[in-house]
């Protein structure tokens, strides 16, 4: 069993809040027969159908191949935050690559969010895009972490996007007897990610790519072109770019070693109506500053779509609902014995640094995954900086592929033992207060 297969049904969207609420899309037809194509795609998530897009405007033959449908994996299933910047902090990356490489990393993650704004914008994608993602804090330590690493992005960063909270302000916008205080960021965004990503892939299609669905890769060969094969064809590129995020499985080594899949959850509760302010007063998503880290916004219908808990290995937990209503209630004590709606998981991919792991795999192959729950701007931004140095425009993808990006140690067999060792640790300093 593997994670394409272990909790889906073939070429089926998880019974998601998402899933009920998209913007129907046709079946692309699976791969059949021969063909040939520029680059070759494998993944239809943000990162490939972006590829795709851009690549197809610049008049570039393209091959997409999906396993499942479309927006299938972590693009269609996620908390839905257009964050800014990278996953990891200006602070880790300005000790990781030094102060200049940090602020090129910071540019790269503003593109990202403008990106996505122009691509919905330019394409007319329906998805529901508002500004504003707060961080909160359930530490008085950690408010303090968050103010000063806000007023770290004004003065190095002349980013003046960021509204402090302090408790009052903090309680007014999400009255959680679990948070502090935090800032909210104008300047980010959250939106319906499986609409984003059936957006792309009409505007991909519209364009020229040609997608198809159902369309497992078995293998992948690189000789004198890249011959990508599928159960009932085969499709012979100059480029193949990998877009598998979490759901790469065995089809690169070399990815499969940095790139960790992790499972995380949502819910959705019933419409809360009313009742909606007692959670968010203010139309923003939230995150909050654990380390294991609950995020959650209110859906157009008023739900509370909740996003928390984390999972190793193939198989989601028998009872997803229940996983989630513990950290949910955590933060929101009263909706205890809320009805909840929809409940679903997904696949990411991490790195031991929080940052994405992009490289060439040769001459011919390029790959981006591992966004590390950062993925709506960063794997979206990602596909085009991959279209952009197949163009010969590289500077973009080679300051993201100089990002130090470490094996995980002791390989499959032991990463996710120690992971779970890891967050283990990590969850027992939340609930300490550490």
């Amino acid at each position: 069993m593997d994670l394409l297969h272990a909790n889906d049904r073939t070429g089926q969207f998880p019974q998601s809040w998402y899933a009920a609420t998209a913007h129907a899309l046709d079946r692309f037809a699976p791969l059949s027969g021969e063909v040939t194509a520029d680059v070759c795609i494998v993944g239809g998530g943000f990162t490939g159908l972006s590829a795709a897009l851009h690549l197809a405007e610049a008049g570039r033959k393209v091959v997409l191949l999906e396993a499942h449908r479309v927006g299938f994996g972590a693009s269609g299933r996620n908390g839905g935050q257009l964050g800014s910047g990278q996953r990891m902090d200006q602070d880790g990356l300005e000790t990781l690559v030094g102060r200049e490489d940090a602020q090129h990393l910071w540019r790269l993650g503003e593109e990202a969010k403008a990106l996505v704004r122009s691509l919905v914008a330019k394409h007319r994608i329906d998805c529901a895009l508002k500004p504003g993602v707060a961080w909160t804090a359930s530490s008085d330590g950690d408010v303090r972490d968050l103010h000063d690493y806000a007023d770290g992005l004004r003065d190095r960063y002349d980013y003046d996007q960021i509204e402090l909270l302090d408790f009052d302000a903090c309680q007014a916008m999400c009255p959680s007897p679990d948070y502090k205080g935090g800032f909210l960021d104008h300047g980010a965004g959250h939106l319906h990610p499986l609409n984003l990503a059936l957006g792309l892939a009409r505007a991909a299609a519209s364009a020229g790519a040609h997608l198809h669905e159902t369309s497992q890769v078995l293998d992948i060969e690189e000789r004198d072109k890249v011959h990508v094969r599928t159960e009932a064809g085969r499709v012979t590129a100059d480029h193949l770019i990998l877009a598998c995020n979490g759901y790469l499985g065995g089809l690169n080594r070399q990815v499969a070693a940095k790139v960790m899949p992790i499972n995380n959850f949502v819910v959705a509760t019933e419409p809360l109506g009313d009742d909606a302010d007692r959670v968010l007063a203010r139309d923003v998503a939230v995150a909050d500053s654990r380390f294991v880290v609950n995020y959650f916004r209110l859906s157009e219908d008023k739900r509370l779509l909740f996003g928390g808990g984390e999972s190793y290995g193939y198989r989601f937990p028998d009872d997803i609902a229940a996983k989630v209503r513990k950290p949910m209630t955590q933060i929101f004590p009263h909706l205890k014995d809320v009805r909840i709606d929809y409940a679903w998981g997904g696949t990411l991919g991490i790195t031991m640094q929080r940052m994405p792991y992009l490289a060439r795999l040769g001459d011919k192959i390029l790959t981006a995954s591992g966004y590390s729950g950062h993925g709506v701007g960063t794997a979206t931004h990602a596909g085009q900086l991959m279209a952009l140095a197949l163009q010969g425009q590289s500077d973009g993808f080679d300051i993201m592929s100089r990002v130090p990006t470490p094996s995980f140690p002791g390989g499959p067999s032991l990463r996710s033992p120690l992971l779970v060792l890891a967050m283990t640790w990590f969850a027992l300093r939340d609930r300490l207060g550490f």
